[in-house]
């Protein structure tokens, strides 16, 4: 029998975690939901997981990148129900229920996402950063239009007006702007909550960013080609730089964090990924690449 939701996870070696989210996941009523999970060609072994967890179906992506795997499961399922969820997320114990309830009720329903550490205190610099800053879902979607794809919920009468999410852009991003064009809302329900952790160092911070980075800009030159562009983005640049002391008050009095260190740490790498960004954005208008 077809289920009517399906809940469609992208992974690309990250056992642990996905482990952690399947584990949460499979906790509560899934009666009249498929769990798939989407391995995108992971090197990393994932013998012991799928023998953890028998309900749950796993199919395999070649095509590198999680746009495609997110199409690859819409096409592997047949729900009308479409969940999207990411492996490194750990769903709240209503969450799958409040999926369920948001499916039909708009035509796009973008959730909460919380963050918390995965190591002990006190946070580094990343983590004190990401505390504070990272996942500001109800600006991204009162906003600027775009859930996030790790807790975002619509049909598949959407999915296949709009078409399937595109690879190397900011997908969520794209993808929703795409939907609204189409005449599709978008709404907030906060009783979809998943915590994502936050990263625990610059380097990891750096990949993020970086890989952030490089879908803007190309979602940004699939809007706003040529020579136009390139001095949007440039401008973009410099007040990419400007922002970080406009933001330092938020970072030193947020109540999320503890202590002198924390916030002083945050604070470094607050302007320290703010100039690096402006420096990836200034090479990228002039045709360089990060």
């Amino acid at each position: 029998m077809t289920a009517d939701h399906v809940v469609i996870i992208p992974h690309y070696n990250d056992a642990l975690r996905l482990r952690r989210c399947l584990a949460a996941l499979t906790a509560t009523d899934t009666s009249g939901v498929e769990i798939l999970v989407v391995d995108n060609g992971s090197t990393e072994p994932l013998a012991e997981v799928t023998a953890e967890f028998p309900g749950v179906r796993f199919v395999t992506e070649a095509g590198k990148g999680a746009a495609l795997a997110r199409n690859r499961g819409v096409l592997e399922s047949r729900a009308e129900g479409l969940i999207f969820l990411d492996a490194d997320c750990v769903p709240a114990p209503d969450w799958l229920a409040a999926a369920k309830r948001a499916c039909g009720r708009a035509d796009i329903v973008g959730g909460a996402i919380d963050v918390f550490d995965e190591t002990p205190a006190p946070r580094s610099g990343a983590e004190a950063f990401e505390t504070v800053f990272a996942f500001n879902y109800r600006e991204y979607i009162e906003k600027k239009g775009f859930s996030v794809t790790a807790n975002l919920v619509t049909t598949r009468a959407v999915f296949d007006t709009v078409g399937p999410f595109v690879n190397g852009l900011s997908e969520d991003a794209e993808w929703c702007q795409r939907a609204r064009l189409k005449g599709f809302g978008l709404v907030l329900d906060e009783t979809l909550r998943v915590a994502h952790p936050t990263r625990s160092d610059w380097p990891a911070l750096k990949r993020k960013w970086r890989r952030i980075a490089r879908e803007m800009h190309a979602l940004h030159q699939a809007a706003h080609g040529g020579t136009g562009g390139r001095v949007r983005w440039a401008l973009r640049a410099v007040a990419m730089a400007a922002s970080a002391p406009a933001h330092l008050p938020k970072l030193l009095f947020s109540p999320k964090l503890d202590g002198a260190g924390e916030r002083l740490r945050g604070a470094a790498v607050l302007i320290r990924l703010r100039l690096l960004r402006s420096a990836w954005m200034l090479r990228q208008s002039f045709g360089g690449t990060i």
